[in-house]
């Protein structure tokens, strides 16, 4: 059965974040708010907890799952950046978009693209996240709320605590989302490439 804390959007309530960030450390899977729409998460050095992830969300080791990163200087830590790129980055985080990146030695090889080594990306624009990575240290994995058989990312807290209470440890409450996802940019080749047009603006690319 899983909690469900409801958390102030604007003014996280710490005691709540060190709740929820233990969850995380104990292998927990935790529906977040985002700045697109809702995400599953868990810790990205537990494989049972990321084997889970892939299991409620119906996908395989081909998906891109997402590192959710604090600012630019964590995405160089576990991703490949040319200035280039970086300058692209810099423009559109934080932000409601999703990077394929080349993945670096410091993301473990079950979590990047089985043939390409590629991972996918992001630095959250939303409060409660900032929380949860200022207080856990480390990216978060996640990837997008959308379940098997859906085909729109589920917004309502309540909704997701009534369709996965059994499945996952907790919901955080941070209120209604957005119903698109996140703008998904592949940046691996000379030009920035669109992989799904969501939240994001893709202008900003040259797209």
């Amino acid at each position: 059965m899983s909690q469900f804390f409801q958390i102030h959007p604007d003014n996280p309530q710490l005691r709540l974040i060190k709740q929820a960030v233990q969850i995380v450390h104990q292998g927990g899977i935790v529906a977040v708010p985002t700045d697109s729409c809702y995400a599953l998460v868990c810790h990205l050095d537990d494989k049972e907890a990321v084997t889970r992830l892939r299991r409620i969300r119906g996908v395989d080791e081909k998906h891109h799952l997402t590192l959710l990163c604090r600012d630019l200087s964590e995405i160089a830590q576990y991703a490949k950046v040319d200035n280039r790129q970086y300058r692209m980055l810099k423009v559109a985080t934080p932000g409601p978009y999703t990077f394929i990146l080349e993945a670096t030695k410091e993301v473990p090889r079950r979590l990047s693209h089985p043939s390409r080594k590629t991972i996918g990306l992001r630095v959250p624009q939303n409060n409660i996240v900032d929380a949860l990575l200022d207080e856990l240290g480390q990216p978060l994995l996640g990837t997008t709320l959308i379940l098997p058989g859906d085909e729109e990312a589920l917004t309502d807290p309540e909704e997701i605590r009534e369709r996965l209470e059994k499945l996952i440890d907790l919901v955080i409450d941070g209120g209604a989302c957005s119903l698109n996802p996140t703008t998904v940019i592949d940046m691996t080749s000379d030009e920035p490439e669109l992989i799904r047009q969501g939240r994001g603006d893709v202008a900003i690319f040259g797209l």
